[in-house]
């Protein structure tokens, strides 16, 4: 990795520019931040834009690091707010225009392998293995619909990243276990896997740049922070925050026209209508039933959906996060 903008000293926060040598990669400038605070304190990375069209989580980076005060930060902040930028400048859904991955299904990275594999590699052997703390910042994507919520990794540091999670304070928590069925090549289970506590926040929808979901994620961040000790003061209480014990993601067997009876946020007791699967006349060819009781967490907004296409990720397992006593 280059750094083109030469670190002033301490407490600073300074503008970075960044890129990598891989092949590939040696024209993408990624503007960053570099935070330096007055006492040693853990070295946090802070990521947006892992996908370029969720606004919020990428707004968000921006504002927390140019309101920090880094008289009060004790450690560092390595903060990135758009990794992807060729999806952010194509303005892509998901997958990476170069090679049509998902680069969040791609980390730790492969050096030998397309874009969206040596770009993962790039960031997590130049910004998120010298971390400490992994937090990345998403939201729903351009037709997806979203609930806000955190997820951690079954590792042996996930007790560390639960916590993180729960202080971030969102209203769900999720645990992504190791299967195979699971998200495997995600940022936080990367991280995990490396021995560093790490969560994904996920807050807005739809591709839309909303100021709720902003101020949800910078309180989040700065909730963080607080639990780390990297600023003074102690994260803000939540109230009804929930766990999920795992996400289920339910697919259509038929393309047609996606007609959703229920709302990201929604929770469904088992057997409930979730929504239907139409033809272009009209005429229903499949309806498509909670599997559980459950919450569902984001769901696909656009109506037109192909043969296996993704409908939802429909959250089971709910219970209540227990708050820690006082004194």
């Amino acid at each position: 990795m280059r750094d083109h903008t030469p670190v002033r000293s301490v407490p600073s926060v300074t503008r970075r520019r960044i890129s990598f040598d891989a092949s590939g990669l040696s024209e993408l400038v990624h503007p960053a931040f570099e935070a330096r605070g007055a006492e040693d304190g853990p070295h946090l990375a802070l990521l947006g834009g892992i996908h370029g069209c969720e606004y919020s989580s990428i707004a968000a980076v921006t504002r927390f690091m140019g309101a920090l005060d880094p008289g009060v930060l004790s450690g560092r902040i390595t903060a990135v707010p758009v990794v992807n930028l060729s999806t952010f400048r194509g303005r892509a859904a998901f997958v990476t225009p170069e090679d049509g991955k998902n680069l969040n299904r791609c980390f730790p990275g492969d050096p030998g392998g397309t874009y969206s594999d040596v770009l993962a590699h790039a960031i997590f052997t130049e910004l998120i293995e010298p971390a400490d703390v992994l937090v990345d910042l998403h939201g729903g994507d351009l037709f997806e619909a979203l609930e806000p919520f955190a997820i951690y990794a079954e590792s042996e540091v996930e007790e560390r990243s639960r916590a993180l999670a729960e202080a971030f304070g969102l209203p769900y928590v999720m645990r992504e276990p190791r299967s195979e069925s699971g998200l495997g090549g995600m940022t936080c289970i990367a991280a995990a896997e490396a021995g560093i506590p790490a969560i994904i926040a996920e807050a807005g929808g739809c591709g839309l740049l909303s100021e709720d979901a902003v101020e949800m994620l910078v309180r989040g961040v700065d909730n963080v922070l607080r639990s780390l000790g990297m600023l003074p003061g102690e994260p803000a209480p939540v109230a009804g925050q929930r766990h999920v014990e795992r996400s289920v993601w339910l697919r259509c067997s038929h393309e047609g026209w996606w007609d959703a009876a229920v709302g990201a946020g929604d929770e469904v007791a088992a057997g409930g209508l979730l929504g239907r699967i139409r033809d272009l006349w009209g005429d229903e060819l499949e309806e498509i039933h909670a599997p559980a009781d459950g919450v569902v967490l984001f769901l696909t907004s656009s109506p037109a959906v192909a043969a296996g296409g993704l409908l939802m990720g429909f959250g089971v397992g709910l219970t209540s996060v227990t708050l820690p006593r006082e004194g």
